[in-house]
């Protein structure tokens, strides 16, 4: 199939270029890099020894897409372009809400001039809130806790009725938990940039000598050790998950939600503890209070996308923690190193 990427070049959008080209996949991306960078490309193109067609665009640019449209012609757009920092989003509502839903608008209609009648979405686990009860399951009542979380709930929404108004549109949209670890080779990871949103890159940061201390917010959750549980999930398995999404895509009509975490948790320290043994190095921490947003515990029931997508997650903690320390190891400034 011929897939559009948009976002492409970043974290999970770089790890599902290798694998949609590994299933025989034609991709093209579209990516304004203000999150990434063309060396991620470079470095896809060189582990897959495949071809990229790529667009240097904002998914908010129609004209931008209209030109993508005409020169690739895609079957099929995997929606990753948008931005994703919780905290970040309370001090940049508008931002995020241009950004998130406008671009979801701007390239629907792109989609709809084209012709083009399918669409994975990266949407997230935080359009769920405060757990009414655990492992969430894909029924559970969404109340976002974030400005980003209504902006993926919202982006939800309206491609449910872009396909409600058209019997042949499908929308799958991929609910994450908590994306980690590196690719296998230790050439694509996640590379932030400024601080950290995410707890995994923190703590490589903190064990590679850049940063002095991980900051630990909140102990004081209803949790075994006080700190937040969260279900982390492999880069590698999520994005397998949307090649498993586009192969539902090809013969499902209608938009369908998924949830794409492995059903386990682990808390804060566990993450650190996990990383100590992958690194051999030591973690200091320092204890804050809890930020406005998180809540105490997520975890997945992913039988849904087990069934009805026949993907299930693989990798474990040891490769969550094992890889991001290799990715880190031999790109200590990220993609910099280039």
């Amino acid at each position: 199939m011929r897939v559009l990427v948009t976002g492409g070049a970043g974290y999970i959008g770089s790890h599902t270029l290798l694998e949609l080209m590994a299933q025989g996949h034609v991709v093209c991306v579209l990516d304004n890099y203000a999150n990434a960078t063309p060396t991620v490309l470079n470095r896809v193109r060189a582990l897959s020894n495949g071809q990229i067609t790529d667009f240097v665009g904002d998914v908010r640019d129609a004209k931008k897409l209209d030109e993508v449209m005409a020169a690739f012609a895609p079957e099929a757009v995997i929606h990753f372009a948008g931005l994703k920092a919780v905290g970040e989003s309370a001090q940049k509502p508008l931002y995020y809400y241009d950004v998130n839903i406008t671009g979801t608008l701007t390239l629907l209609h792109a989609m709809e001039r084209a012709g083009c009648k399918r669409i994975i979405f990266s949407s997230s686990a935080t359009v769920y809130g405060e757990p009414q009860y655990l492992p969430y399951d894909e029924a559970h009542p969404t109340n976002p806790m974030s400005v980003y979380g209504r902006t993926k709930l919202m982006a939800e929404q309206i491609l449910t009725d872009w396909v409600a108004a058209h019997a042949d549109r499908t929308a799958v949209l991929l609910r994450y938990f908590n994306p980690v670890g590196a690719h296998p080779s230790a050439d694509l990871g996640e590379d932030p940039r400024d601080i950290p949103n995410n707890l995994m890159p923190f703590i490589a940061q903190v064990a590679i000598g850049k940063r002095d201390v991980l900051e630990v917010f909140g102990d004081d959750y209803d949790t075994p050790d006080g700190t937040g549980l969260r279900d982390y999930i492999h880069v590698v398995d999520l994005a397998r998950a949307h090649v498993a999404a586009l192969g539902y895509a090809a013969v499902h009509n209608g938009a369908r939600p998924f949830n794409i975490g492995t059903g386990q948790n682990y808390s804060v320290r566990d993450m650190v503890a996990a990383f100590e043994i992958a690194s051999g190095r030591n973690i200091p921490t320092k204890q804050s209070p809890r930020r406005a947003g998180d809540v105490a515990a997520m975890q997945a029931d992913a039988s849904r996308a087990n069934a009805e997508l026949g993907w299930h997650a693989t990798h474990g903690l040891d490769d969550m923690a094992a890889s991001t320390w290799a990715w880190q190891s031999k790109n200590r400034n990220g993609y910099d190193t280039d």
